[in-house]
């Protein structure tokens, strides 16, 4: 069902630049040359009656409802497969269409069970029988049993009674989704919906988008939500909080009570789609778990006490003055969010710096995309992606590196998926067969199969072909890099240590299929790259990143629609975050705090002074707090004892602390080591920003009040006050003026520009006002773009007897990062727990059976998960997901980490897998903790609830 705000313009819009007159009804109507009479009738405020039309899908034509008539023309056409013409004379309501459309709407309502439309939802079938003022059907009921109402889904019924048939969901699936997992079976009036072979929703591979609920004209698919509490009477557009596509949705709700949400059409990253966690994984924000109020205790085996806001806050900053005074002004530090908003990361950044009085903050962008910022703005000259998402549909070629789009990145992939079935050709690398490799109407051109760990040298590899074979674009070399760089990088990579015979060895991808893909790719039109933290969490990220955009430049793919760079980035606002200076090494923007003019514009600003040096990576916190010399700790909306690698080093570092102060929805891993616990608000309770991975600004939009008090901005704020140093913000719209006063990129963004375009993506200023799709049009950010030499190193992770097999790890669409939100919710129906994926010949060799409880053990430490046998991998190569606490699947990664960024290797980790019959040490530990952590919860809750009575 559409959104109550938004009117549905029948078809999609003509990208034509030619203008089409014409009239309707007798008004004079211009129009792009392509689009629909429907559309160009509802663009001039003239409605005609549709049911299988909508502008989210290709028209149809196969309700006759939109029947219009057209001079010169025979017969009553549909409008929305007739196209416009120059002169053309159409009248959308005689009274021989009006009669034709009652006939029929009142067979389709001699189809539907009686009081169908009584429900007061306002489905389209609903206002289109008002509108033509059909409310009684001549002709008899079908005496037919109907097909079984289908409730599997967790978070949307199909009743096939009140279905017509009308192919939209079907539609839905095959051209937004492109999972194809409806279809219409039987002919005539025995003609059905069903999904997958006719079975349950949930048995089918229907991967919950929304997609077909959002299409259905009638609801025949309806949420149950809707259905549970009846329409939502108001609607606010806000951004998702999930994964960095940063989907614009609209939150439908009744007063405080979030009924829905539903896709905007009008959303630039999304355009009126969704997944399964964006449309439906929203329980997490009324879960009985979720901590109201703040807590204090003095040891972490102590009981929590609920106190005030004032005392937790008055508390946070005696404890960190205190510390400050006894172990030094370096001591304490901060540690910002991915999942909090720019206004939110900013004001951290600014409250360590200028009120702490050191640059000790990172973000959890250190364990996923850092070495993006280092190599990017090494070659480029910007830590960021050079399109956005449209641009793929421009592309010719794309390569897919690293990175699991219909896992992690699902909107995006839908987009990606729609340019492959146009005719794009494909290359995955990847040591996992990821769906993009063989799925429904997508088959890649190339999977090179790489060993993990091997991304340099593959790499390497492809430009080495570019180079020997004459591929490389000389002309744009030329003109738009450095010549000495490049002259020194052919000369590397020419070099015959990095042929694809020389290295088939160390990747273990047949030579042929590498000179092939690069072939393809230097010569194939334009070739875009999408890249993800299968690239980056390596200990030569930065590296690859680099030799990315080598290859990049010397084909010439940067600076237009179509090519590029870009990193998929992980979580919603991981982009912001590094934006806004989260790094202990950088100001906002990017700027090094070593550089004396931007230290001074921040000290004139702030009003303080600040530190040249560099502050401490999160690492170096860690290994700090082992030796004494760091002793409090402020997390906001990170659980880096759940997220980062070799978690008994993390909990040892956060056990050696004197005061870490968590400030979360829910008592993550993290909040079991902490000392103050400082309610969160989640993205519907607080206004501000988010930046996806396309550098797209969107707004967030508080749709309800904070339950915990105050959204995250402002408890930084008190805190900010009671250490000393003023903050007086009364919204979120006046930091994001003073960000855009310091930093250029941002230099043309305010809340009130965002809501005149809808987003923005920077840079934006003078000389970009309404932003940049694409970067590096005319010249790179950084003048030439510069040749980076990339020897590949072996890691230092190298399998051995004891150790054989290499695992490394991943997301699925159903759970999210440390996976405290979709856990939360009925999204645990799909993914209840992490297991490992393990080649049947390996299984073998190992005794091992589907479902066999199997301990792996490295040198970090050991766990135990459920084996799934699966040919997606190669044998010699295991993988498992990260997002239940329990199964410690970073118990047994180490602290191997990128060399220049210090980005944990999570994807390269030496294992055996052994079968076992119990939990590992660490989880009988963990399991035990954690009960006793929940105990300390609950006696804090029952006092509360005691002194309230």
């Amino acid at each position: 069902m559409l959104s109550i705000a938004e009117t549905d313009l029948g078809t999609p819009t003509s990208t034509s630049n030619a203008l089409v007159a014409l009239t309707i009804d007798g008004v004079d109507v211009r129009v792009p040359a392509g689009t629909s009479v429907l559309r160009a009738a509802a663009g001039a405020g003239i409605e005609i009656p549709k049911l299988c039309a909508t502008e989210l899908l290709d028209a149809f034509g196969s309700c006759r409802l939109c029947l219009v008539e057209v001079e010169g023309m025979k017969g009553f056409p549909a409008s929305c497969t007739t196209p416009v013409a120059p002169g053309m004379k159409v009248t959308t309501g005689g009274a021989k269409v009006e009669r034709l459309r009652r006939g029929v709407m009142e067979l389709y309502l001699s189809d539907h069970p009686p009081g169908a439309l009584a429900g007061g939802f306002g489905t389209e079938m609903q206002r289109m029988a008002e509108r033509l003022g059909v409310d009684t059907v001549r002709y008899g009921v079908d005496p037919a049993q109907p097909r079984p109402v289908d409730a599997s889904n967790p978070y949307f019924r199909f009743d096939p009674a009140q279905c017509i048939v009308c192919s939209r969901c079907v539609r839905a699936c095959d051209e937004q989704q492109g999972t194809f997992a409806l279809a219409v079976q039987g002919r005539g009036y025995a003609s059905a919906i069903v999904a997958g072979q006719d079975e349950p929703f949930m048995d089918s591979d229907c991967v919950s988008c929304g997609a077909c609920v959002q299409a259905c004209p009638t609801g025949a698919l309806m949420e149950k939500s809707l259905l549970e509490h009846g329409q939502a009477t108001r609607s606010v557009v806000t951004t998702c909080a999930y994964c960095g596509v940063g989907c614009s949705f609209r939150a439908e709700l009744q007063g405080e009570r979030l009924v829905r949400m539903v896709p905007n059409k009008d959303g630039h990253a999304n355009h009126g789609h969704s997944c399964v966690k964006g449309r439906f994984a929203t329980g997490y924000v009324t879960h009985r778990e979720r901590i109201l109020e703040p807590m204090l205790r003095a040891k972490i085996s102590d009981p929590w006490r609920t106190v005030g806001w004032d005392e937790a806050i008055a508390h946070v900053a005696a404890e960190f003055r205190r510390i400050q005074g006894k172990y030094g002004r370096d001591s304490i530090g901060g540690i910002t969010s991915s999942r909090c908003t720019n206004e939110e990361t900013y004001l951290v950044q600014k409250l360590v710096r200028a009120a702490f009085g050191s640059n000790n903050v990172d973000t959890c962008a250190r364990v996923c995309h850092s070495p993006t910022g280092y190599g990017l703005k090494s070659t480029l000259g910007e830590s960021a992606g050079t399109q956005d998402f449209d641009s793929v549909m421009h592309a010719d070629v794309i390569l897919v590196i690293g990175a699991n789009p219909t896992d992690a990145h699902p909107v995006f992939a839908s987009q990606l998926k729609r340019r492959l079935r146009r005719g794009a050709r494909l290359i995955v690398v990847d040591p996992r067969r990821i769906e993009l490799v063989r799925g429904a109407h997508v088959r890649a051109d190339h999977h090179l199969q790489l060993r993990p760990g091997t991304n340099v040298a593959l790499l390497d590899a492809l430009a080495h072909v570019i180079v020997v074979e004459d591929l490389v674009d000389e002309a744009f070399v030329r003109e738009r890099c450095e010549i000495d760089s490049f002259a020194r990088w052919r000369a590397f990579v020419a070099g015959a240590e990095n042929s694809p015979e020389a290295l088939e060895a160390v990747t273990g991808v047949p030579a042929a299929d590498v000179r092939a893909a690069a072939r393809l790719y230097a010569t194939g039109g334009n070739a875009a790259i999408y890249y993800g933290l299968g690239v980056t969490e390596h200990s030569q990220g930065s590296t690859a990143v680099m030799a990315i955009a080598n290859l990049a430049m010397a084909t010439g793919n940067l600076g237009r629609v179509g090519v590029g760079v870009n990193p998929l980035r992980g979580q919603n606002n991981v982009q912001g975050s590094c934006d806004m200076g989260s790094f202990p090494h950088e100001f906002p923007g990017y700027r090094h705090v070593a550089d004396d003019g931007v230290r001074a514009t921040f000290e004139r600003a702030w009003g303080v002074p600040l530190q040249a040096e560099p502050g401490l990576r999160i690492p170096n916190m860690f290994e700090a707090a082992l030796d004494g010399e760091f002793k409090g700790l402020y997390i906001q909306g990170e659980d880096i004892a759940q997220s980062d690698p070799n978690t008994q080093h993390v909990t040892a570092a956060l056990m050696a602390m004197e005061c870490v102060v968590v400030q979360d929805l829910f008592l993550n891993e993290t909040a079991k080591f902490a000392h103050v616990f400082l309610p969160g608000s989640t993205f519907l309770e607080k206004d501000g920003t988010f930046t996806n991975a396309e550098r797209r600004v969107s707004r967030v939009r508080k749709v309800m009040e904070p339950r915990g008090g105050y959204a995250d901005w402002e408890v930084t704020q008190l805190l900010s006050n009671a250490l000393g140093y003023p903050m007086r913000y009364a919204h979120p719209a006046e930091i994001m003026d003073e960000i855009a006063r310091l930093t250029p990129t941002f230099a043309g963004i305010s809340f009130a520009r965002i809501d005149e375009l809808g987003s923005i993506q920077w840079p934006c200023n003078d000389e970009h006002p309404a932003g940049s799709p694409t970067m590096h049009v005319d010249a790179f950010v950084r003048g030439k773009g510069r040749f980076m030499l990339t020897e590949y190193v072996p890691t230092s992770e190298k399998v051995t007897a004891k150790y054989p097999l290499l695992l490394t790890t991943g997301r699925i669409l159903s759970q999210y990062n440390v996976g405290a939100q979709t856990r939360r919710t009925d999204n645990n129906r799909w993914h209840a727990e992490d297991r490992l994926e393990i080649h049947p010949h390996d299984a073998e060799q190992r005794g091992i059976r589907d479902g066999d409880w199997v301990g792996i053990a490295s040198r970090a430490g050991e766990t135990v998960l459920r084996a799934l046998l699966s040919d997606r991998m190669q044998p010699g190569v295991v993988y498992t997901t990260f997002h239940f606490p329990g199964s410690g699947a970073n118990v047994i990664t180490t602290e191997n980490s990128d060399w220049a960024t210090n980005c944990p290797e999570y994807k390269v980790t030496a294992v055996e897998v052994t079968r076992v019959g119990q939990p590992s040490d660490w989880q009988q530990r963990f399991r035990a903790a954690d009960e006793r952590q929940r105990a300390l919860l609950a006696q804090a809750r029952h006092a509360t609830a005691a002194d309230t009575r």
